[in-house]
């Protein structure tokens, strides 16, 4: 049973819009079939998807909004905080899977418990373009961080790119970022596959010490790579993000997983990502984790360790919040007293 006082923050929720308006190509359809087979995963597991709102495809594929998305993450599970994350695949949707308006929306709406991530693309429209977003996403906005996709259909760049990339960084450390995230791996779009490598992520986080970069999704299937990346740079954290339903369908491959990370890189350095709304509710993802163990076999054939309440405590929110400058205890103060107003 999960302890009441464990601290849950999530790092990857989107506010979605998956509306046919939002569709920016003839051929978008393709990719937004993708994302619902994406969420399919949990019912041939017999898991119920929970949206709160009539069948899968309707519920869904539509525009979120922050009322609907609060209820899921606040009422329904127990998340305590949560990082809205937006989507900037221009080429797919017109203002993203999860448009950068649509996360601040959600943000403000939930001032003491969600954070915005910010998202800019240097190929939509353009770098100048792109750092003139950022500016505005900081200041007006209050972007605590930012989200990059840098494989598209039929264009990519590259995050170790000095023309492209680095004025990103650059230009975010100037305002006061110190935390930049890339999806890696996990394609959700048709964009190839190569493109979602993690190796140009190696000499970012070499000529950037000072700041750290987030893998996500482990950058399936590039997991190999992303285990040897993380080993050696210390700058260099993951996120589970798009890996959390495999406990619903493939827990033996989760576990092999979580023990690798533990053996190789260290709980300091995994956040807690759900992607809310995709796999429904996290509640059941989350009470999974927290029971967790690595089976003996897998401790004794690969040497990987026991994972322990502290290591569970630490990936679920405590790193998250390290990371961004939370005080854990007084947020789960504030989550006590919004737990009494509502009683």
């Amino acid at each position: 049973m999960l302890n009441n006082d464990v601290f849950i923050f999530d790092n990857a929720v989107h506010n979605y819009d998956l509306s046919d308006a939002n569709m920016a190509r003839p051929d978008s359809g393709l990719d937004r079939a993708y994302h619902l087979r994406l969420g399919d995963v949990r019912r041939t597991s017999g898991q119920e998807l929970t949206y709160g709102n009539g069948d899968m495809y309707s519920s869904f594929a539509r525009k979120w909004n922050p009322k609907d998305l609060g209820k899921l993450l606040f009422e329904d599970s127990a998340t305590d905080m949560a990082m809205a994350q937006a989507v900037v695949l221009y080429d797919v949707y017109k203002q993203g899977f999860a448009p950068v308006e649509a996360q601040y929306e959600f943000a403000r709406a939930f001032p003491d418990r969600v954070m915005f991530c910010g998202g800019v693309d240097p190929l939509y429209p353009s770098l100048e373009g792109a750092l003139e977003e950022m500016e505005r996403q900081v200041k007006q906005l209050g972007a605590k961080s930012f989200k990059f996709y840098n494989a598209h259909i039929g264009a990519s760049w590259r995050a170790d790119d000095p023309k492209l990339a680095y004025p990103l960084y650059e230009r975010g450390r100037q305002l006061g970022i110190k935390v930049f995230q890339f999806h890696k791996g996990f394609p959700i779009t048709r964009a190839r596959l190569e493109d979602l490598s993690p190796l140009d992520i190696q000499r970012a986080a070499t000529d950037f010490p000072d700041l750290t970069f987030a893998i996500h999704h482990l950058a399936l299937p590039y997991f190999e790579e992303t285990v040897y990346i993380a080993a050696r740079f210390p700058n260099v954290v993951l996120v589970l993000s798009g890996t959390m339903h495999l406990p619903m369908i493939a827990p033996w491959q989760f576990m092999e997983y979580m023990g690798r990370l533990l053996r190789d890189v260290g709980s300091d350095r995994i956040l807690w990502g759900s992607e809310a709304p995709l796999f429904g509710n996290p509640q059941p993802m989350i009470e999974w984790f927290w029971k967790m163990e690595i089976p003996e076999v897998l401790q004794e054939r690969y040497g990987y360790p026991e994972i322990t309440e502290q290591d569970k405590r630490k990936i679920l929110g405590e790193n998250q919040a390290r990371l961004f400058g939370v005080d854990v205890e007084t947020a789960k103060r504030q989550a006590r007293t919004r737990e009494r107003s509502a009683a």
